[in-house]
């Protein structure tokens, strides 16, 4: 209990930081507006009764989650589902989801605004999506009656030694999971270094394995590719951060010396970037159009700056050659989700840092369908050596592929496990 008293503490005195995080205006990024009484537990009524409760913190884990809805939906057609977010940005992807979900903000983890919050939403289950875990929440839902299970739950080796340095905080938590469905074995071996009993914890795969192209996706991407340019080399640089764009610009720029055609689409992993990278392309030099301008795309256009949320699969789709960024700025950010290229056959580059995807990572880099760069320099030297051999970048995304199709069915095995535990 004293763990709790001292944590709860820490979160008061942090608290105004955190608010001023979460609310302050950010070009590009959406607002939480007038629901911003959301985070402190005064949620309005939901239009239905005892919904399963999933919370995703932000967008990433949103779309992410979104087949396991559907499918979840779909096996239980009379069970309303409510979506948490922490982000408005999340709540912006869970509004696209329509009448398969409602939508509220997570409360933050003050123990009386949990508490308020469950009183009000009244859910028979509490799915946590990754490892989204809150002392106080997991606390208040196990006094309501809330069974709680982590689903898609991942533990790099980095979290679980810093869960380790604390390991009473991280004991705290576990008392009040009544499951963990794992990832990879990876995962489970870590938390069960935790202290988290065998018997809580299962495999059952990550659904960013599962995913199923949008209809009309493909034809959407051949539309986007017509404009760019069939006949040119575009690659995308997805999900970079501050001091990657700048490794990123300045691989391009040496491809632009043997490929002068060459298009590249990038995609800033923070809306409020979005200025300063365009900023950014244009100090550099190189001739920079916006997707949101509706600028036409000009063969003398270099770089296509993708100011947009939602739409990564899209570009990926009139894409040639991907670069996942996260993973050429040291140990900061520990990499991106490589999945979402592979599924789409592209031959997938990163950065030397992948800690947070380490399995899936390795998987595609044992198969032959990604390979790793360690600075511009390699990054330059891929780029060129892939688009000067087609059947090389053919075989390689086909590669990747396969490591998706073979990892696929755990949405299935997530809602098989979810099932036995209300029977």
């Amino acid at each position: 209990m004293i763990y709790r008293i001292v944590y709860s503490l820490l979160l008061y005195l942090l608290a105004p930081l955190l608010l001023v995080r979460l609310y302050k205006p950010q070009p590009g990024k959406p607002s939480v507006g007038k629901r911003w009484p959301e985070h402190f537990g005064f949620t309005p009524p939901l239009s239905v009764k005892h919904p399963i409760w999933v919370h995703a913190v932000s967008v990433g884990e949103t779309i992410a989650v979104t087949p396991l809805l559907k499918q979840l939906k779909a096996a239980h057609p009379n069970t309303p589902i409510l979506v948490t977010t922490t982000t408005p940005t999340g709540a912006e992807q869970a509004a696209k989801l329509g009448d398969l979900v409602e939508h509220r903000y997570m409360p933050l983890d003050f123990s009386w605004a949990v508490r308020r919050f469950i009183k009000v939403i009244r859910p028979r289950a509490l799915y946590i999506m990754e490892t989204e875990l809150w002392p106080n929440t997991l606390a208040i839902a196990k006094q309501s009656g809330v069974s709680t299970t982590v689903i898609n739950a991942r533990l790099s080796e980095r979290s679980c030694q810093r869960y380790a340095k604390f390991q009473p905080i991280f004991d705290l938590l576990a008392k009040n999971i009544d499951s963990i469905l794992c990832q990879h074995q990876d995962d489970a071996t870590r938390f069960e270094r935790l202290g988290i009993a065998e018997d809580k914890i299962q495999v059952t795969g990550s659904i960013k394995f599962d995913i199923t192209p949008a209809t009309g996706l493909s034809a959407a991407a051949s539309a986007l590719r017509q404009q760019l340019g069939n006949s040119r080399p575009v690659w995308i640089a997805a999900s970079t951060h501050s001091g990657e764009d700048e490794q990123v610009l300045q691989a391009h720029s040496a491809l632009l010396a043997s490929h002068p055609t060459a298009l590249l689409i990038l995609v800033p992993r923070h809306p409020e970037r979005f200025n300063s990278v365009f900023s950014l392309c244009q100090q550099q030099g190189l001739n920079v159009i916006r997707r949101t301008s509706n600028d036409t795309v000009q063969n003398n256009t270099q770089v296509y700056l993708a100011d947009t949320m939602g739409e990564m699969m899209l570009l990926l789709g009139c894409s040639d050659i991907a670069f996942v960024g996260g993973s050429l700025i040291g140990d900061k950010v520990g990499g991106h989700n490589l999945l979402e290229p592979a599924s789409l056959s592209l031959p997938t580059l990163t950065g030397p840092s992948f800690f947070n995807f380490m399995d899936i990572t390795r998987q595609l880099l044992e198969a032959n369908g990604a390979a790793v760069v360690d600075d511009s320099q390699q990054l330059t030297q891929q780029l060129c050596s892939l688009f000067n051999d087609p059947e090389q970048r053919k075989s390689m995304g086909l590669a990747a592929f396969s490591v998706v199709k073979c990892n696929q069915g755990a949405i299935r095995r997530t809602i098989t496990a979810l099932n036995s535990q209300q029977t």
